[in-house]
């Protein structure tokens, strides 16, 4: 039977607790951000009298430890998932990578928006949004054949494609202010769709 062995580095981590203890607290403080964020968000979107369906089901917040074999955490509101219709504002949380907020649209919600997506193109020459260029509506990363920075894309491919997938990247080393960018950015978006 071949024996299982540690590296050095490996070693090190195994005994050493206080990582593992440090990756909990840091997991809990994004708990926490994300428990603050839902709760702004209610608020924020009962400013907005837009075709939007706020009376879907309350925020919820979910997590795992293995999105790439990365721990992630995400905060959806609102949130309205069946076979056919998507409509979703997502905060995801990446260990070891960034925040986002993604506008994910499928569906009649598709249809519905679209054009309001078109408008923020031909308006927002300095975007800082991507959208989804992916055929799996459900990859978080922002590698290339993912997303793509928003003004890559022409008005014929934004015209077809099968769902909506709009986010912002916020990186981790911007943790001070990432709940405000955050914050701004789910307003941002209310505003694209309430156009």
């Amino acid at each position: 039977m071949p024996k299982v062995k540690l590296s050095a580095g490996e070693l090190e981590l195994v005994t050493d607790a206080s990582f593992i203890l440090t990756k909990n607290n840091i997991i809990q403080k994004v708990y926490a951000l994300l428990g603050e964020l839902s709760e702004y968000y209610v608020q924020e979107i009962k400013q907005y009298p837009i075709e939007m369906p706020v009376l879907a089901p309350s925020p919820k917040i979910a997590r795992g430890e293995n999105y790439e074999g990365l721990p992630w955490l995400m905060l959806d509101f609102p949130r309205i998932f069946s076979a056919r219709d998507v409509f979703a504002i997502r905060t995801f949380f990446w260990w070891g990578n960034f925040f986002s907020i993604t506008l994910q649209l499928a569906g009649s919600y598709h249809d519905q928006y679209l054009p309001r997506i078109k408008k923020l193109y031909e308006a927002d020459e300095d975007s800082d949004w991507f959208l989804g260029c992916s055929d799996n509506a459900w990859e978080h990363h922002f590698l290339p054949g993912n997303y793509q920075p928003l003004r890559e894309f022409s008005m014929q491919e934004i015209e077809g494609l099968p769902f909506i997938k709009l986010a912002r990247k916020i990186p981790l080393l911007q943790w001070d202010d990432a709940a405000l960018s955050l914050k701004n950015s789910y307003v941002e978006i209310l505003s694209i769709l309430g156009d």
